[in-house]
């Protein structure tokens, strides 16, 4: 081992014993960005740049556990991706189908699909939902957002609200005057759950893209140059290290 290696190990190791557990993020929300770049930089096709990505969620959710992080939610297939070359979509669901089937088997985590499935080709859509049925792990919650988008989640959350009150006999004006945010939240794709505590995203990219656009409202973010397949356990704690270091306001 050389001695840059020695040194790399020393510094991961001080930076996560300096952590305070009491204020690491209990959710943490993924933007999983850079599989294409770094797929071109390595030299090698498209679809090892999305094997290797799914790979590092393996990776990532390991360092979660060991931190102590509760939920989980990845973002590996937004609607807009959806539109790319039918080559490349193939590439990107076959690694995700992969990726679930994985995590399913793992026995560990707890796994939801987020996003709009009826957009995919139904045999993923069956493959996808058929892995996560046997998916009853305690020690993690995953969320794996395929198909999802911001506007699209909103969307669905409207008409679900909607659908549900007119079939309580309730009239439009009978429900708009009666909304709350709260009724809104309760037909979200992330239904019952806490919203994220910190998001990151990889790749240099510094938006959201309509990622959680409900449940971020207080989130804190995190960007990295860094391309999601070389990410390392030093970038996460680095991470960790800057939402721990902030004062959450919620919006004060």
């Amino acid at each position: 081992m050389g001695l840059s290696s020695l040194a790399y190990g020393a510094y991961e190791r001080r930076l996560a014993r300096r952590l305070d557990d009491r204020r690491l993020p209990h959710h943490i929300g993924a933007i999983v960005d850079g599989n294409r770049r770094w797929a071109k930089d390595a030299g090698q096709d498209l679809e090892s740049g999305y094997q290797a990505g799914a790979a590092k969620i393996d990776e990532f959710l390991g360092w979660c556990h060991e931190l102590g992080v509760r939920i989980v939610t990845f973002w590996v297939l937004s609607t807009d991706n959806l539109q790319r070359p039918e080559s490349e979509v193939r590439g990107i669901l076959s690694a995700v189908e992969e990726l679930v089937e994985r995590l399913a088997a793992d026995g560990r985590w707890n796994l939801r699909l987020i996003g709009s499935l009826d957009l995919l080709p139904a045999e993923s859509a069956a493959r996808l939902k058929r892995a996560i049925e046997n998916s009853a792990g305690t020690e993690l919650q995953v969320n794996v957002c395929v198909g999802y988008g911001g506007r699209q989640e909103l969307t669905d959350a409207m008409r679900s609200l909607l659908l549900e009150e007119s079939s309580k006999g309730r009239s439009l004006e009978d429900v708009a005057s009666t909304l709350v945010v709260d009724d809104i939240a309760e037909h979200l794709y992330t239904k019952g759950q806490p919203d994220p505590d910190l998001v990151i995203r990889t790749s240099g990219e510094q938006r959201l893209s309509g990622f959680l656009l409900w449940q971020s409202v207080h989130s804190e973010f995190y960007f990295t140059d860094v391309l999601w397949p070389a990410l390392r356990r030093v970038d996460l704690l680095r991470a960790m290290r800057s939402y721990a270091n902030r004062e959450r306001r919620f919006g004060a």
